[in-house]
C-alpha cells in the first residue's frame, strides 16, 4: 500500500472521552469520510485484536490511538486532532461543537476524574 492510497486509521474505544473528542473533531471537520475508524467496546474480543494489532507500534497501547501515515502510530488525542487539524487546514479553536465538548463536558469530567484521583490518593494514605 502506498501512501497515495493510505487511509488514516483511528480506533476510538466507546465511552472514552478522549475518543469522542477526536471523533467529534473529525465529524466537524469534514474528515471523516476520509479516515477509518476502528469501533469497540470495552472488555471485547474486538479490543483484544484491536491492542494485539497495536501493540507491535507502540510503547503503549491506550485510547484513542490512529496510524496516521504508514507506519506512523500515535495515541495522544491532541497530537491525533492536530494531525487532522493541519490536514483539513481547520483551527479546532474556531470549531463550535468541539469547542462547547472540549470547553465544557470533556473539561468537567477531567476536573472530577482528578478530583477523584485525588481523593482515592488521600484515602489511601490514611
Amino acid at each position: 500500500m502506498t501512501s497515495a492510497t493510505f487511509k488514516p486509521i483511528v480506533y476510538l474505544k466507546e465511552n472514552c472521552p478522549f475518543c469522542l473528542k477526536v471523533r467529534l473533531f473529525l465529524l466537524e471537520s469534514g474528515l471523516a469520510p476520509d479516515v477509518e475508524t476502528r469501533d469497540f467496546v470495552s472488555d471485547s474480543e474486538h479490543e483484544k485484536k484491536i491492542r494485539a494489532e497495536l501493540q507491535p507500534h507502540l510503547d503503549k497501547v491506550s485510547f484513542p490511538a490512529a496510524q496516521l501515515e504508514p507506519g506512523r502510530y500515535v495515541t495522544e488525542s491532541d497530537d491525533i486532532v492536530a494531525f487532522f487539524a493541519a490536514k483539513a487546514g481547520r483551527d479546532p479553536a474556531g470549531m463550535t461543537v468541539y469547542r462547547n465538548y472540549v470547553d465544557g463536558v470533556f473539561a468537567m469530567s477531567m476536573k472530577l476524574w482528578k478530583e477523584n484521583q485525588e481523593l482515592k490518593k488521600a484515602a489511601s494514605v490514611a
